[in-house]
């Protein structure tokens, strides 16, 4: 069989308020034209991001009514401890509200003046934490993530020798830690390849500097290497994963991606004395270090979640369903990141709306039409997310501009994906009628959560 259907049953369905042309001009307006600022009930397909969004299971519901919920020692931690044990093979587990939080905590004690943070992309939180720290944080993407265009199966991994050269000018001892994104969520969705995991951890280990992996996506990348990488097809995704967390000194994880939950992450390492200190600033800002701010029913949740996500007809689907849109997107010549990745189709938003110039956000232009046209809506990462400024207030850009629509899981059907490459079609055959935006406001730090916006002329 061809056809590649849902590997689970609706039990239950939430209604879509469907908006009219009309009134999602004023919507727009009325949100200062950032999608961020546009009110859930106004979204028909909501495709911002794929972090909570997810659908718990029937199991994972079960789990919610059998949660503990005392404060100290609650047995649903011990059940979350026992499987992000097994999957990371790490010995200390530090439940946190979710995966931003587990960066603070942790670049609290590792960041700092003076010293860097290198990766192969830092997404957006985890590059403002290390920023608010003091720190710097540099990205070294292989050569071929800088064109969308190009087809390579790990377009997420680090150059190596680019990473390598930075830390002997610099020198190790102002490297804070190199964080490795898997999947690399800011270019595009693309997974790591085993031997780059493998190469970074060497090259690490010669300077003594940690490796930690942020683990939002791990089994998206435990499966992309199945399928792509040499020697790995045979192995299952729990093999996989424990050999990629084999060559970490302990790794990040926002439970609201690939463990389904609704909110929660984790902080994982093998460093005791860098775990005391990790617990120490949990207790001040989270919680007691068994629950970490959360319910015992959301550490049932993840729990399960975890387990749930490496069942291979369920990566299948997922990887396949992204692969979906890609081939919707290829019948219009539509612009977007090649291969597709494991959670979200990237466009192009630079050659989308090439008529607009960097500097009024073509990615965001892109965002607001989709959701004019559709009432789509998405993320742009791009200038406005990623934008700097230089010494003469001029904008500078990052590598790329583009639109992520982001797919939650086991929440969205073929029809509504189908709906979703129309709503692109439509947007990219009358895209000249779209104009850019400037800021009217922007907050000091993460901006395109709340900026401000107003369209050109």
């Amino acid at each position: 069989m061809n056809t590649i259907i849902e590997p689970f049953r609706i039990k239950s369905v939430e209604p879509i308020y469907f908006s009219s042309s009309d009134e999602r001009i004023d919507i727009l307006k009325q949100a200062y034209y950032n999608p961020f600022l546009i009110k859930a009930r106004d979204v028909i397909i909501d495709l911002l991001t794929d972090s909570g969004t997810s659908a718990m299971s029937s199991e994972q519901w079960s789990g919610v009514m059998r949660g503990d919920e005392s404060y100290a020692g609650s047995e649903s931690f011990f059940r979350f401890e026992k499987i992000v044990n097994e999957i990371t093979d790490m010995p200390f587990i530090i439940p946190t509200h979710q995966g931003r939080a587990s960066e603070k905590i942790l670049l609290s004690l590792m960041g700092g003046d003076g010293k860097y943070v290198l990766s192969n992309t830092l997404f957006d939180t985890t590059r403002a934490n290390v920023e608010f720290s003091g720190a710097e944080g540099i990205d070294f993407r292989c050569t071929e993530s800088n064109d969308p265009d190009v087809w390579a199966p790990f377009k997420g991994n680090m150059d190596t020798t680019a990473l390598q050269t930075f830390i002997e000018e610099r020198g190790p001892e102002r490297i804070s830690l190199v964080i490795l994104t898997v999947t690399d969520n800011s270019g595009g969705g693309q997974p790591v390849s085993m031997a780059n995991i493998k190469d970074v951890h060497s090259i690490c280990k010669a300077y003594g500097i940690p490796l930690f992996i942020d683990a939002c996506r791990f089994a998206e990348n435990a499966y992309f290497i199945k399928l792509r990488e040499p020697g790995y097809g045979t192995k299952s995704i729990s093999q996989i994963t424990r050999e990629m967390f084999s060559y970490a000194d302990g790794c990040t994880m926002s439970a609201k991606k690939d463990a389904f939950a609704n909110i929660g992450g984790f902080l994982a390492m093998r460093d005791g004395k860098l775990a005391e200190k990790c617990r120490n600033l949990l207790i001040i800002t989270e919680g007691f270090p068994t629950y970490g701010g959360l319910a015992g029913r959301d550490l049932e949740a993840i729990a399960i979640g975890l387990r749930e996500v490496m069942e291979e007809d369920y990566l299948k689907y997922r990887i396949r369903s992204i692969q979906y849109i890609g081939e919707k997107l290829d019948v219009f010549s539509i612009p977007y990141v090649k291969p597709t990745g494991g959670h979200a189709i990237y466009l192009d938003a630079r050659r989308f709306m090439d008529h607009v110039p960097i500097h009024q956000y073509p990615g965001l232009c892109l965002c607001n039409a989709l959701y004019l046209e559709g009432g789509v809506r998405g993320v742009e990462i791009g200038s406005v997310m990623f934008g700097k400024y230089a010494a003469d207030g001029g904008l500078v850009s990052p590598p790329m501009e583009l639109v992520r629509l982001a797919i939650p899981r086991r929440v969205y059907t073929q029809s509504h994906i189908d709906y979703v490459a129309e709503v692109i079609g439509e947007v990219y055959r009358r895209r000249r009628s779209f104009a850019g935006y400037n800021i009217i406001y922007e907050p000091p730090m993460l901006r395109h959560f709340t900026a401000r916006f107003e369209p050109v002329g």
